[in-house]
């Protein structure tokens, strides 16, 4: 479903002459072959669509890092490059959980495997991953982990 929506994307980036737009979904698509030959090494078929949100979450963290970076060395021009890239990958994603819904989702997971203490994290964690892949900010995520295991 991911992928006609980056090429249906990508079409109408070019009819309408947005080049950074353009340009973004050409980083995607290229990052997008390089998961697919990194997972037919491993022996796995194309990636998944919560592969695909992983790897877009990991690319819009790339570009945050190098805008703060650029802000740092007062590179204003390419700190907005790096922002409007990462709006434009972020507008890829589905709508993201708010700060209730995420404890929530924590909350049940936690009850569903049985979680008691920092031991389970890793269990709490993957459970989360596989059912909000794309949805939810799991570093934000894991430090709410932490304070309900150890509070």
């Amino acid at each position: 479903m991911l992928r006609e929506r980056f090429t249906q994307e990508l079409k109408d980036a070019m009819r309408a002459g947005e080049k950074r737009k353009l340009a973004t979904i050409r980083l995607i698509q290229s990052a997008l072959k390089d998961k697919d030959i990194e997972l037919r090494g491993a022996g796995k078929g194309e990636a998944s669509d919560e592969e695909i949100l992983a790897m877009l979450q990991k690319m819009i963290k790339q570009r945050q890092e190098s805008a703060a970076i650029y802000a740092e060395n007062n590179r204003d021009e390419l700190a907005a490059q790096e922002n409007e890239e990462a709006a434009i990958i972020t507008s890829f994603l589905p709508k993201q959980l708010d700060e209730t819904e995420m404890r929530a989702a924590i909350e049940a997971e936690i009850a569903e495997q049985g979680a008691s203490s920092m031991k389970d994290m890793g269990k709490v964690i993957g459970g989360l991953r596989g059912k909000y892949a794309g949805r939810m900010d799991f570093g934000k995520a894991s430090g709410v982990v932490k304070e309900m295991l150890s509070g």
